[in-house]
């Protein structure tokens, strides 16, 4: 049995910096009739280093076909100019769209779990959203335009499929099997959000070294702006989704991705930042990237810093979020540390 609610049951904040949905965890709950959740939780303390990069100058109802834009990431579903709010996304919850139980079962996922235990004692599991398919209107059709299939699955089964060392091997058995080369894999739908604060900057974060996936890269914030990067919720907008897409160091796991605009500059920005948020712990630093220089981002050395779902976001930015066009004649990107 499923159920269909619009996005405003899937909000951007309630979702993980690491942009891995935390489910029940976070709040949700998982009914024959769809979703419900509860606020959010509360702050802790946290300290960060902080860097700018600016510039000194100036139609078919199915998934949209996969492109290439780096070897590490693959689009899966672009949304229309200007992304899509939330009334025009809903998500259908089904056991159907769960992953199928991995030939000869399921112990290869527990060893796995135990041996990341005893290196990273600290990490935990929790139940988290599964993509199936997501599927796009027809231009022009009336009502929702994207629809979210989605099942359940678990941080633990994540690592034990598609971070084990046979997932390429599971994504080539289950186009055999089933069809579909995701189907034995647990494929937990991340979020992140391209967050642009008032005076024209977009929000980063690097990953703390002791998270379990891209430790030390560079990130957008993983959907829940107001304990990751720390600003109060009354100065976000609502999210606008500009698309899905694929990490494929982690065998194809999707990421949907986000704009939201804050009223507050990225001195204001960084300040929330730096006293600290629930998840604090996640990320080491904040970084501003000018908005008229992410077009150019992907040839700065910047961009081998990126976590996989980063570059996603940044992609998508570029091209479903409408911004002012960038000067031709605008030089190579300059760093500054803002202690």
């Amino acid at each position: 049995m499923s159920g269909c609610r619009d996005l405003r049951a899937l909000r951007i904040r309630h979702f993980t910096a690491q942009g891995v949905v935390k489910g029940v965890q976070k709040g949700w709950g998982y009914t024959s009739g769809g979703l419900w959740q509860r606020g959010p939780a509360a702050g802790a303390k946290g300290r960060c280093g902080a860097l700018r990069v600016t510039s000194p100058a100036v139609s078919s109802p199915q998934s949209c076909p996969v492109q290439t834009m780096d070897p590490e990431v693959s689009l899966l579903l672009q949304c229309p100019p200007g992304g899509l709010p939330e009334e025009q996304v809903q998500a259908e919850l089904s056991p159907d769209y769960d992953r199928r139980p991995l030939p000869g079962g399921d112990k290869a996922i527990a060893a796995i779990w135990e041996s990341r235990l005893q290196a990273q004692p600290w990490l935990f599991d929790a139940p988290k959203f599964r993509l199936h398919s997501a599927i796009l209107a027809p231009t022009g059709s009336q009502g929702p335009q994207l629809l979210l299939r989605l099942g359940l699955t678990s941080y633990r089964d994540f690592l034990g499929t598609n971070w084990a060392s046979s997932a390429a091997w599971l994504r080539q058995q289950g186009a055999t099997d089933w069809g579909d080369k995701q189907a034995y894999l647990a494929d937990p739908l991340g979020v992140g959000a391209t967050l642009a604060t008032a005076d024209n900057f977009l929000v980063f974060l690097r990953r703390s070294r002791q998270v379990a996936e891209a430790p030390g890269l560079v990130d957008v914030p993983g959907g829940h702006p107001e304990p990751q990067v720390n600003v109060p919720l009354h100065t976000l907008s609502q999210p606008r989704l500009l698309g899905i897409a694929r990490n494929e160091t982690s065998a194809g796991r999707a990421s949907a991705e986000f704009y939201v605009q804050c009223s507050l500059t990225s001195e204001q920005v960084k300040k929330h930042y730096v006293s600290g948020g629930a998840e604090a712990h996640e990320s080491t630093g904040i970084l501003f990237v000018e908005t008229q220089s992410v077009r150019r981002l992907q040839e700065t050395e910047m961009w081998a810093e990126l976590c996989p779902s980063a570059k996603g976001a940044i992609f998508l930015y570029n091209q479903v979020q409408e911004v002012p066009p960038e000067s031709p004649s605008s030089p190579a990107l300059s760093q500054l540390e803002r202690q």
